[in-house]
Parts: structure tokens; sequence; C-alpha cells
């Protein structure tokens, strides 16, 4: 038989085994806890590289703001879909007019920083034969609607998470990478400019589409 001894130094050791056992597993599940917050706060990759100010994350191999002359355009865009209203939408609907397209999505953070300015240059312009239409690439239209609601938008939205139709017809002619991505398409509807990125401001975009509005049809 076992000494009282043995037994209690036993039973200390069995006890401080379990001890470091408990210890382990606590740690392991505040990791994961941890892991799952910090998951949850973070932001998608387009908003931390714009914090970053990485703009690699826009540009890639391209230029991050392009202009295209006229003389160097790809064929026009055909392209339509369904607003986040339910309405449908056809390119050939704005057959003339100077076009600005912007690929976003709601939980995009330089999509939301760059909306005001968005809406403005569309106030500016919209009186100039300029239409403005979003192509929403990954939200549904409830949450189009209340991105529109808050940042106080006007212009429509197609609704494109589903079919992907919208960036297939413009991926054909010009670069359409992370979202925010902005098109100003001339009066033949051909990409004749493109910022990759927010527009930051109102002026550049502005000064594109006031130079397409300003060539001779």
């Amino acid at each position: 038989m076992s000494s009282p001894v043995h037994l209690r130094h036993g039973a200390r050791r069995n006890g401080s085994l379990s001890a470091r056992r408990s210890l382990r597993v606590v740690a392991v599940a505040l990791a994961a806890a941890l892991a799952v917050g910090l998951s949850a706060c973070a932001p998608d990759p387009a908003t931390e590289a714009f914090l970053n100010g990485d703009e690699k994350a826009y540009t890639s191999a391209d230029f991050r703001t392009l202009e295209i002359p006229a003389d160097k355009r790809d064929e026009p865009v055909v392209f339509g879909g369904v607003t986040e209203h339910g309405e449908d939408f056809s390119s050939e609907d704005i057959s003339g007019d100077v076009t600005v397209v912007n690929f976003w999505y709601a939980g995009c953070g330089p999509c939301r920083i760059e909306a005001p300015d968005l809406e403005a240059v569309w106030q500016k312009h919209q009186d100039d034969d300029v239409t403005f239409i979003g192509v929403n690439i990954y939200d549904q239209p409830d949450t189009a609607k209340a991105f529109a609601a808050t940042y106080g938008i006007t212009y429509p939205s197609l609704i494109d998470a589903t079919t992907g139709e919208a960036k297939l017809a413009f991926a054909k002619v010009t670069s359409v990478q992370a979202p925010p991505t902005t098109l100003v398409l001339d009066r033949q509807g051909r990409v004749a400019a493109r910022i990759i990125g927010p527009i930051e401001g109102t002026s550049i975009l502005s000064t594109m589409i006031q130079d397409v509005l300003e060539e001779k049809a």
C-alpha cells in the first residue's frame, strides 16, 4: 500500500497537470475568440489598402487615372440590367449621352468615401446630356437602397451580383479591377476615361466629363 505521503505527492502532481491543461484550454479559447473578434472588425481588403495608402491595390500594371484619345478607343460597350428599384436599364436608352459608370459595393470603404463626391459631380452635370449609373457587384437591392439613402445618392445602380453581365461587358474592353472603378463613356458608348480607386474629390472626374462633352460628335 502506498504511504499517505506518496498519495499526497501524487495528488499534487495530478492537480498541477490538470491545472496546466485547464490553462492551455483557456488560452486556446481566448486566442480563438480574439481571432474571431478581430476578423469581424477588420476592414475589407480594399478599405485596408486605401487606408494604408497602397495605390497598388487599385493600379496593378495600369495607371490609376487614364484618358483615352478618341482614335484609340475600343468599340462601344452594350450593357444593361435591373436597378435596385426593379427597373430595367439598357445602354441603348441613353444613346448619345456621356455616361459615367461606377463599379461599387456597400461594404467597400473607399466606395463610401467617394460617394458624396460622385453625387456632387452628378448634380453638376445632370443637365448636360450626362448619365450616371452604378454597377453594384456584390449586394442585393435592399442593401444598395440603404446605401443610397445613407449617402444621398440619387442616380440608380444595376444589381450585378447574380449575373455579372454588366461587369463582363466592360471587362472585354477595359480593366475593371477592385472597386471602386469609375469609367467615362463618350457619346458613342466607348470608354473614354477611367479612374481606378476613389475619385478623391470632384475636379478630375468633372474635367474628364467636360472634355468628353466638348468632343465633336
